[in-house]
């Protein structure tokens, strides 16, 4: 039997680790094939996969989306529905900045490598007239070591997933102060699937979609945190790649 390959962005929280390789069997019961769920460390070993034809589905990061349609071939299945990716910048709750106009050059920033969240997070800083040439940039591994840098002060201020601060410790958010939350609205991640398993387009679509109606599938979305699937048609996925273009210039 054939083995399809399917991976997740590497920026998931990882409360949710298990609820993929649950995700993933339901996905070889619902269309009787194996698939192996491959995971990455990082962005870049996953883009260098993708583009050498080595994954067939994929969870997207929408910083992908335009090299995953227009050179790869990929087609839009699924989103999580009502959620979107928007960014925080937050500092030290001791900290003198209350303003992201407070910041000034040769500010210590950190950051994941996180490209999408990243370029929202810069692009909130433009009114401190601050870019990548006049902040510092501390490269984190996770939210959770951008945090740290901001309580032990080895960093100014830091650029978080909203999703991921949220699924910071209380006793960790009440050292932190939000100075800015992006409101996109229209960037979010997605599932979508290569030209070598196309057949199973249409039978994985409607499945995601009715997934809430059954007691499985309601303890696989709650494994994945995600209240149901919601379509994601090739319009709506041009518009968010040429938003991504727009923002990337």
């Amino acid at each position: 039997m054939t083995t399809h390959v399917f991976t997740v962005s590497p920026d998931f929280t990882p409360d949710h680790l298990s609820g993929w390789f649950i995700f993933n069997t339901w996905l070889q019961k619902t269309l009787d094939a194996h698939f192996h769920l491959q995971l990455y460390d990082d962005f870049h070993s996953q883009r260098a996969a993708t583009l050498a034809d080595k994954i067939d589905l994929i969870y997207a990061n929408p910083f992908d989306a335009p090299m995953l349609v227009r050179e790869k071939g990929f087609k839009p299945l699924a989103r999580f529905a009502s959620v979107t990716d928007e960014a925080i910048i937050a500092v030290n709750a001791e900290s003198p900045y209350l303003k992201v106009e407070d910041l000034k050059p040769g500010v210590k920033l950190a950051t994941t490598e996180d490209p999408d969240v990243h370029m929202m997070g810069m692009i909130m800083l433009e009114p401190a007239d601050l870019d990548t040439s006049t902040v510092e940039i501390i490269e984190c591994d996770s939210y959770v070591l951008v945090a740290k840098q901001l309580i032990k002060q080895t960093a100014d201020a830091g650029i978080f997933l909203v999703e991921a601060f949220e699924d910071l410790s209380s006793v960790i958010r009440r050292q932190l102060r939000i100075l800015v939350r992006s409101q996109i609205q229209v960037v979010h991640h997605s599932l979508m699937i290569g030209p070598h398993i196309m057949e199973y387009r249409e039978k994985l679509l409607d499945a995601l979609l009715t997934m809430q109606d059954s007691e499985k599938g309601r303890g696989v979305l709650e494994a994945l945190g995600c209240p149901k699937w919601e379509y994601v048609d090739d319009e709506e996925m041009e518009f968010m790649i040429d938003l991504m273009d727009t923002l990337m210039l």
